[in-house]
């Protein structure tokens, strides 16, 4: 049995102008241990769909499923108070922009102490020497000095690191990265991914890695999801979507790769289809 399995997953926002569907019938399987892969450019539905599953949408979004479950439980049946007790604990997520994820007024050792108390009942001399192993797990130096620091008195990084072990803070079984490198500096970038698929790897849990970044998918997953335009265009092992891309928009976005540019540009999606569905890839 899958850690994660959602079947058929729809999403429809409320707009001045009627209801605008974000997600079109998406698929998510994720093992335990696994690492997977959702790519596609902006717009296409990733971020939207991992928030659905956290149940982190506003009340303009409606959410239906024909499945979504999590290690055995009905996410859809659970009243917000459960929820609440595995979102955070079970299955956390590390947001895209850590600055804006951040409270300005509270220090960063009280926002992951808040998780700690809320989660594992953990207060006082034990919440604090837990606080300062996890910035030690992360890679924040001087983590005594470090914890009593606000947001705005860190990097982007560091902000980012603190994300990470607000996240793990409570070992939980899926780990969902939107975007966790996104305005960081290259060296920062890989230190970011090492880190994350070390800890995914030593705890074994399983991995959700939003991106857009195709390197990042070669480096860190073990299966990928394509989505374009709220639909799944495919989905492969990341051996088998380099090799072989069957959908004309995967073959688009490889060849986006400056690495595989052939004379003086890049190729663009219109080289490629002058529209994408499904269907070209069931074709093909």
């Amino acid at each position: 049995m899958p850690l994660l399995e959602i079947r058929n997953l729809t999403v429809e926002f409320d707009t001045a102008t009627g209801p605008f569907r974000a997600l079109k019938g998406v698929d998510y399987d994720v093992e335990k241990g696994e690492v997977l892969a959702v790519v596609g450019e902006s717009g296409s539905g990733k971020s939207v769909a991992m928030l659905a599953t956290m149940g982190l949408l506003p009340d303009s979004a409606t959410v239906k499923a024909d499945l979504m479950e999590f290690d055995g439980r009905d996410l859809q049946s659970l009243t917000p108070i459960e929820r609440r007790q595995v979102i955070g604990k079970d299955i956390s997520m590390i947001f895209q922009e850590p600055i804006a994820s951040l409270n300005p007024c509270f220090t960063v050792g009280f926002q992951i102490n808040e998780v700690l108390k809320t989660h594992l009942g953990l207060t006082g001399k034990a919440a604090h020497h837990r606080v300062i192993e996890l910035f030690d797990s992360v890679g924040i130096p001087d983590a005594e000095k470090r914890i009593k620091s606000f947001p705005h008195q860190m990097s982007g990084g560091q902000c980012q690191r603190v994300m990470i072990a607000m996240a793990i803070a409570c070992q939980p079984k899926l780990l969902i990265a939107d975007e966790p490198t996104t305005a960081l500096d290259v060296t920062i970038q890989k230190q970011i991914l090492d880190l994350l698929v070390d800890i995914q790897s030593k705890n074994d849990m399983g991995l959700i890695m939003i991106t857009h970044d195709m390197g990042v998918v070669a480096e860190t997953a073990d299966r990928v999801v394509v989505q374009y335009n709220g639909e799944q265009m495919e989905e492969a092992s990341v051996l088998e979507l380099f090799e072989n891309p069957r959908h004309p928009y995967t073959k688009a976005l490889l060849s986006a790769l400056p690495e595989r540019a052939e004379g003086d540009r890049l190729p663009t999606v219109s080289d490629f289809a002058s529209g994408f569905s499904k269907e070209d890839t069931l074709a093909s």
